[in-house]
């Protein structure tokens, strides 16, 4: 299992520090509630924007800060594009059954293109000491990456899911830039099958140690064991199958972040505790339920200190040399985003 001591610190690294804290983000995060209760979700738009200015804008490594740049109006006329395309589909899906299906297969193929429009809204609605990122990733990848893969993980019944996520990942980090510095993400397939094999492993345990316990009884007798059966069920998916995906999520996080370099020699890194992730969802699920949601602002600054706290950059070069340069390459080109009219299409990316 992987540490959960924060990193080490080296003389050519940096941690990331999450400065925000849950009184200050609870204050923004009721208002943006009641606001979008009252406009019927109209400014959940903008409430989007302020919660996204709020995390990036709290983030700092070495001193610099993260920040978003979209702007509520933006996020909204996305999202009303997105209702008034389902509104047409439902309409045409009623009156004529065959154009819809058509439509339907028209959707399906234009999926790639909203995932790639939403990365590429999102990487350039988003900077670093202001300089903005970018991502350049094409549709034909996505459509393989988004189409084909989940084809091909579903047939061999989630065998392949490994080859369909380290795919994804790939397709997000290797396209992705700084400025003009470009991401590279070079991981081995076999690293994503060690995690889920050492995933898939706990559940075989959990349920192995379910039929130990109870199973046998139910298997002689279900019909007379309801409660028994019942707690087999609930045994196997909140100790087994939960817990299996943020052993997953742990290790496949540090294996890519650790595969991470950024061009000028500078590396990520990261070493979150599957163990430590899972007791945070576990707590923080307990608290936000028996506080009837209002302790999800504090949820939310512990989850982001925490991937924190256990995240951070190896330095190649000159950090204010490296940021200068591309602010300059930034500056010749014309500023390009300073009025982009991007929109976001409403996915959660």
């Amino acid at each position: 299992m992987v540490s959960s001591m924060p990193l080490e610190q080296k003389s050519n690294s940096r941690d990331f520090i999450f400065k925000g804290n849950a009184k200050e983000w609870f204050g923004i995060w009721i208002v943006n509630l009641l606001l979008s209760i009252v406009t019927i979700g109209i400014y959940s738009a903008w409430a989007k924007v302020r919660t996204k200015k709020y995390f990036y804008g709290n983030t700092f490594v070495d001193g610099r800060n993260f920040d978003y740049h979209a702007t509520g109006g933006q996020i909204l006329k996305g999202r009303l594009i997105i209702i008034a395309v389902i509104i047409v589909f439902q309409i045409i899906l009623t009156i004529l059954p065959v154009v819809g299906l058509f439509l339907f297969l028209g959707l399906i193929l234009l999926f790639p293109w909203l995932i790639t429009r939403a990365m590429v809204f999102n990487a350039r609605m988003s900077s670093f000491s202001n300089v903005r990122f970018d991502f350049v990733g094409t549709y034909g990848r996505a459509a393989l990456v988004y189409l084909l893969y989940p084809i091909l993980s579903a047939l061999t019944l989630y065998i392949t899911f490994p080859i369909l996520d380290r795919a994804v990942k790939r397709f997000t980090i290797d396209n992705l830039r700084f400025g003009t510095a470009e991401f590279r993400v070079d991981v081995p397939l076999g690293a994503f099958y060690k995690a889920a094999v050492i995933a898939l492993s706990w559940v075989m345990v959990v349920v192995a140690a379910a039929y130990l316990a109870i199973g046998s009884a139910i298997i002689a007798s279900p019909e007379d064991n309801p409660m028994a059966v019942m707690l087999t069920v609930y045994a196997v998916f909140f100790i087994g199958l939960i817990p299996a995906g943020f052993i997953y999520q742990a290790l496949t996080r540090n294996i890519v972040y650790n595969s991470t370099t950024l061009s000028g020699g500078h590396a990520l890194r990261s070493n979150v505790s599957a163990t430590q992730l899972f007791w945070i969802a576990l707590s923080n699920m307990l608290v936000v339920v028996l506080t009837l949601g209002l302790m999800l602002p504090w949820a939310q600054v512990r989850v982001a200190r925490y991937l924190s706290d256990h995240t951070g950059v190896e330095i190649g070069s000159s950090l204010d040399d490296f940021i200068g340069t591309e602010q300059e390459k930034a500056t010749a080109l014309g500023d390009a985003y300073s009025d982009i009219e991007g929109i976001d299409v409403g996915l959660p990316i």
